[in-house]
C-alpha cells in the first residue's frame, strides 16, 4: 500500500448515494454505491478464484448505509441490500476511482451479454437461471 492510495478525506453523501474520496495529491473522486457494490472485493462477488466471479444484477437502487474502518489498510462498506462482507483496501479503492469509466463500461457490457439488468426485481419476485440440458442429461422424470 502506498501513501498515495490513502484518502485524506472520505465523505458519504447519503442523499446522492456517492462516496467521495479526496487524496493528498489533490485528486477527488465520487463513486456511486451501485458501482462499489458490483465491484465488491467480497467472495460473494469475486468468487474464490479466477473464473468464479458472479455478475451482480439489479443493484441500481442500492445505497451505502455504513463505512467501517478496517485497521489502517481498508474500509468495509455496508449496503442496504445487507451486503457487508467486502473489505476495500485503500489500493483497491484508488484503483476503482482511477478506472471508474473503464470498469463501469465493462460492467454494462457484461450485463448486456447476459441479458441482465441494473434494475432490481419487483418485491416478492425471485429470479431463476435456466440452462439448456446437456446431451447426456435425461429429461426430468425419465431414466
Amino acid at each position: 500500500m502506498s501513501n498515495d492510495s490513502v484518502p485524506s478525506d472520505i465523505r458519504l453523501h447519503r442523499k446522492s448515494g456517492l462516496l467521495e474520496l479526496v487524496y493528498p495529491d489533490g485528486n477527488r473522486y465520487e463513486l456511486c454505491a451501485e458501482y462499489l457494490r458490483v465491484y465488491s472485493p467480497s467472495a460473494e462477488v469475486r468468487g474464490h478464484g479466477p473464473g468464479q466471479e458472479v455478475l451482480q444484477t439489479g443493484k441500481k437502487q442500492v445505497r451505502i448505509t455504513g463505512l467501517i474502518p478496517t485497521g489502517n489498510y481498508a474500509l468495509r462498506l455496508v449496503f442496504d441490500d445487507r451486503h457487508d462482507s467486502g473489505i476495500y483496501s485503500w489500493d483497491y479503492l484508488r484503483e476503482l476511482a482511477e478506472q471508474q469509466q473503464r470498469y463501469w463500461s465493462e460492467y454494462l457490457d457484461r450485463l448486456r451479454a447476459a441479458g441482465a439488468s441494473r434494475e432490481p426485481l419487483p418485491p416478492g419476485t425471485q429470479a431463476v437461471r435456466l440452462e439448456p440440458l446437456k446431451p447426456e442429461d435425461p429429461p426430468t422424470g425419465q431414466s
